[in-house]
């Protein structure tokens, strides 16, 4: 484990494995943790880098835009000595993963965007705004407990209640200031991505879930129709954390395109 020096900020990352450079961007939680599930597979591979975003996890406290938040990978390649890396990134991960592409196209190998959208339509607000009423309203508690709802499959929950209710003590203790969580949210329904994704000129996979409930998969479709040459995979079931869900489906597609685009 190591930390990069951000602007104004210290960013946590660690590196595992050896191979062609993988960077993974979490999504609203924000932790490197989140690819737990795809940690040994990549690694077996390849050299993985998990960060946790400024403003969460272990990184250090401050606030983000999207473009600043891009800079931030570049930062981190730059301090563990990686010219350029596949980078993933699931839901707000994904769009900052498509600001670096279009910031600073030679730092990325290819771009995968797991769950992601290019602009914000009204059912995503509604989701957004009835989990910021939990948030504002009843507390990180109240959010935190919610949140397997939006992220998984009904039986997935009931199957797993126990790991959740685990994993739930674990998110409460390194949650972001609800500030911070307002400011994300906000900042993240804003993106439009618009005619510059036409710009992007990386390798670029669309993945998704077509029972995703928060992020709904034809928004991963409509965002993969406006950058060249990007190709979708969509699985039937694992909801909006299916990479948690279904991970050896996940981490094989992710290995096939890698492997392709490293040839």
């Amino acid at each position: 484990m190591a930390f990069a020096r951000g602007e104004n900020a210290d960013i946590y990352y660690e590196v595992h494995g050896r191979g062609t450079p993988i960077m993974l961007s979490a999504g609203m939680g924000g932790s490197g943790s989140f690819w737990a599930p795809q940690l040994d597979a990549l690694a077996q591979r390849h050299q993985v880098i998990l960060y946790d975003h400024v403003g969460t996890g272990r990184s250090a406290a401050g606030s983000r835009s999207i473009a600043g938040m891009a800079d931030d990978i570049a930062g981190v390649l730059d301090h563990a000595g990686i010219d350029a890396a596949h980078v993933v990134g699931h839901a707000i991960g994904g769009i900052v993963g498509i600001e670096l592409a279009l910031r600073h196209p030679k730092r990325l190998r290819s771009l995968a965007v797991v769950n992601g959208w290019g602009r914000a339509d009204p059912f995503l607000r509604r989701c957004f705004e009835i989990r910021k009423a939990l948030l504002n309203q009843s507390g990180p508690q109240a959010y935190v407990r919610a949140q397997p709802l939006f992220l998984y499959p009904p039986q997935w929950i009931s199957e797993n209640i126990a790991h959740l209710d685990e994993e739930e003590e674990r998110i409460l203790k390194h949650f972001p200031s609800v500030a911070t969580m307002n400011q994300r949210i906000d900042m993240f329904l804003a993106f439009e991505g618009g005619r510059r994704l036409a710009e992007i000129n990386v390798p670029t996979l669309m993945s998704s879930a077509r029972d995703d409930a928060l992020v709904p998969a034809y928004l991963t479709r409509e965002l993969a129709a406006a950058i060249p040459g990007a190709r979708v995979h969509e699985v039937d079931w694992g909801a909006h954390a299916f990479s948690v869900v279904t991970p050896k489906i996940f981490n094989d597609t992710l290995l096939d395109f890698c492997r392709e685009v490293d040839r």
